[in-house]
């Protein structure tokens, strides 16, 4: 079985975020950079389908040279080998081109991604490469089984959860409680420097958007203090200040 998991590069969830004089664009100056939380799930449970099925693993980030530490991070946890597409992430289209050409050439059974990346939250790249390719796509999948090259989910909905199965090949976002977060050990980090890590150049699909501007959120308002024993207080400001009432 062949398994590909695609990871994104994006700003830790601490990180306080700034844009340059435009803002057109993030301010990277001293941003920590890691893993998507949600492909770090993705990820996991694929070590724990390669240690079951005897699966191969390969890891795919579309992003430049600077997401190189981010990718030997995931080869560290057990992947076989990695796959960067050497081009920004533009947009969403953009980027489900790129993994759906690699897919093209490469016929993986399983493709596993994250529910959604962290900086654009969009959720959008695994159904777009599914419709590319002509495969089925699900999200989000917080359990998944292969058995008999039958895949058997658990996909979160509103007000409950849904049971599901379907035949490989399969693209998946995945969210907690998938697997547990893993975290290499020195000798994941030694072997891989060694493996192998193909820098391959992009398609060219067409661009369908483009940065206007961005705009962080208003700050914070203060936060007013109330005694407990001011009660009345409290329900006058929630009718006639905050209106919540």
């Amino acid at each position: 079985m062949k398994i590909l998991v695609c990871i994104t590069h994006v700003p830790d969830t601490t990180t306080k975020i700034k844009f340059n004089d435009s803002n057109t664009e993030l301010d990277a100056t001293g941003v920590q950079f890691v893993t998507g939380p949600y492909d770090d799930y993705a990820l996991s449970r694929s070590m724990e389908l390669k240690e079951q099925l005897n699966a191969t693993v390969t890891v795919l980030n579309v992003g430049t040279a600077e997401t190189e530490p981010t990718i030997r991070k995931a080869l560290a946890l057990g992947a076989d080998d990695a796959i960067r597409i050497n081009a920004e992430p533009t947009d969403t289209y953009f980027v489900a081109q790129q993994i759906a050409h690699v897919c093209k050439e490469n016929n993986y059974d399983l493709i596993l991604m994250g529910r959604e990346s962290i900086d654009f939250n969009g959720g959008q790249v695994h159904g777009i490469v599914g419709e590319i390719l002509g495969i089925p796509s699900l999200s989000p999948i917080m359990q998944l089984d292969i058995e008999d090259n039958v895949a058997k989910m658990v996909r979160e909905i509103e007000g409950g959860k849904e049971h599901l199965e379907a035949s490989l090949p399969l693209i998946l976002g995945c969210q907690e409680p998938i697997a547990e977060w893993k975290i290499p050990n020195m000798r994941g980090i030694m072997s891989a420097r060694s493996k192998p890590l193909n820098v391959v150049e992009p398609v060219d699909p067409e661009k369908l958007t483009q940065v206007e501007q961005y705009e962080l959120p208003a700050p914070k308002g203060e936060c007013q203090m109330i005694a407990p024993e001011e009660v009345e207080k409290l329900i006058d400001l929630l009718k006639n200040e905050a209106k919540v009432l």
